[in-house]
């Protein structure tokens, strides 16, 4: 009877354990609004974009790869029709120039999107609340399909009615030859 209570408490320990470990997963996911930790430091940047796509709170911002910081807000301006994203920047990377440019990528086929910086030539320098003047909106995957197939069907279309018979030869009026 012993062995089996002490089964019975290890197994609602190991259930108890991994319910902890999904919660702390689930609010380090960057679309999870939660962060466990306080603010950290760092400057704040700001850039508007006409589409971001799914950009979430908490998505990475790049440059060459490495981690400069994360997207803090995502707002809709009503005045331009445009998304602003503030972005965290860390301390460290206080050197990007002014006139860097800011795109909005995938991580994979189908992964979450982040912003990438690619570095401009001034030198001086961003620094807290500076806005990124030259932005590219995210690439949404449905329109390119959509596009595609629209382009695809109506160039369909038009092949058919170029040459109403195929294989039989045509006059000038584009009208199947009469054999007389």
């Amino acid at each position: 009877m012993r062995a089996n209570r002490t089964l019975e408490i290890g197994t609602g320990l190991f259930v108890l354990l991994g319910f902890a470990a999904l919660l702390f997963l689930t609010t380090q996911l960057p679309a999870s609004g939660l962060k466990l930790g306080g603010a950290k430091a760092g400057f704040r940047v700001t850039a508007d974009f006409d589409n971001i796509g799914d950009l979430k709170v908490g998505s990475p911002v790049t440059m060459s790869g490495v981690r400069l910081g994360e997207v803090t807000d995502i707002h809709f301006d009503p005045k331009d029709y445009k998304a602003v994203v503030t972005m965290r920047i860390d301390p460290q990377y206080k050197q990007i120039p002014e006139d860097s440019y800011a795109s909005i990528e995938t991580q994979g086929l189908l992964g979450g999107k982040y912003i990438s910086l690619s570095p401009g030539g001034l030198d001086t320098y961003l620094k807290n609340d500076s806005t990124i003047e030259q932005t590219q909106s995210a690439i949404v995957l449905e329109n390119l399909i959509n596009k595609f197939f629209a382009n695809y069907s109506s160039s369909s279309a038009n092949q058919g009615s170029a040459q109403p018979n195929p294989g039989k030869p045509t006059d000038n009026s584009g009208k199947p030859e009469s054999h007389k």
